[in-house]
C-alpha cells in the first residue's frame, strides 16, 4: 500500500512540474497596451487648417529690429533655468534666442513635425555652440515631449497649421510641469489666411481644459495669449468651436 501511494504521489508530482522543454518554451508575446492618450479620439476643428507655408514667419532681421523676441521674453518672464518648448520651431528664430536666456541650467526643446526643419536647426545650433537645446520630432496631434518637462510651451504663428489641435493640446497637459503655461502668438485673422481670431483661440483651448490667464497686443500686429490647464476633459466631450 505504501509503495502504491508513493507511486501515485510521484505521478502527481510529474504532472505538476513542467518538463525542461516546457520550462524554456517562450510564452506568447503580450499585446501592447495602449495608454489612454493613445486610445483617445478627438474631433477635427470646425474651421480650415492652414497649410504649412515655410519655416519662417518673417525675416529675422526685421523681427529683431522690432524687438520681437526681447518683448516676448519680457512679457512671459522667461529666465535662467527654465525649460521652454519652441513648438513648431521651423528655422529656429526663438530656439536660437531662447537658449542663452534660459542658460546652462535651462533647456530649450526645439519641436517640429518636419524632419528637415529639425535637421537644419540642429546644424544651426551646433554652429553657434548651443549646448542646451534638445530636438524633438512631433506630429500633428502630439508634441512627443517628455512628461512634465516644460515650464512654458511657446507656439509662434503656427497654431492655425496644427492638424489635430484638440489632441495636441490635450496631450500637452502631460508635458507641462505643475504651473506650466502655454503661450500662443498669432495674427488676428481667419485661419485660412494664416492667423487665428483671439475668440476662436480662447474657445478651442477652453474646450480642452485650459483657462486664459493673459492677453496682449504686440507692436508687430500680432497678439500673445497665455493659458494654463484648469482641468482634463474626456476626449469624447470635446466640441469644436465655430469661427466668428
Amino acid at each position: 500500500m505504501r509503495r502504491a501511494f508513493l507511486s501515485l504521489l510521484l505521478l502527481a508530482s510529474c504532472d505538476a512540474v513542467p518538463t525542461a522543454e516546457a520550462a524554456v518554451r517562450p510564452s506568447p508575446a503580450a499585446a501592447p497596451v495602449e495608454s489612454p492618450a493613445e486610445r483617445a479620439v478627438f474631433p477635427a476643428p470646425d474651421r480650415p487648417v492652414a497649410d504649412i507655408a515655410s519655416g519662417n514667419w518673417s525675416d529675422e532681421a526685421t523681427r529683431d529690429n522690432g524687438g520681437e523676441a526681447a518683448d516676448v521674453v519680457r512679457r512671459l518672464g522667461i529666465r535662467a533655468g527654465m525649460h521652454v518648448a519652441d513648438i513648431g520651431a521651423g528655422s529656429g528664430y526663438y530656439t536660437i534666442r531662447l537658449s542663452p536666456v534660459v542658460g546652462p541650467e535651462g533647456r530649450v526643446y526645439a519641436n517640429d513635425i518636419i524632419p528637415d526643419y529639425l535637421a537644419r536647426l540642429k546644424r544651426r545650433a551646433a554652429d553657434v555652440g548651443l549646448a542646451n537645446v534638445q530636438f524633438v520630432l512631433g506630429d500633428s496631434g502630439d508634441t512627443n515631449l517628455p512628461d512634465q518637462s516644460v515650464d512654458l510651451a511657446l507656439m509662434v504663428h503656427m497654431y492655425h497649421e496644427i492638424g489635430d489641435p484638440f489632441g495636441l493640446l490635450w496631450r500637452l497637459q502631460d508635458d507641462l510641469k505643475p504651473g506650466g503655461r502655454v503661450a500662443i502668438m498669432d495674427s488676428d485673422r481667419p485661419t485660412s489666411r494664416h492667423g487665428t481670431p483671439p475668440a476662436l483661440l480662447r474657445c478651442e483651448l477652453e474646450a480642452v481644459g485650459y483657462r486664459q490667464i493673459g492677453f496682449s497686443r504686440l507692436e508687430n500686429g500680432s497678439y500673445l495669449a497665455v493659458f494654463q490647464p484648469a482641468f482634463r476633459p474626456d476626449p469624447g466631450s470635446i466640441r469644436p468651436c465655430k469661427p466668428g
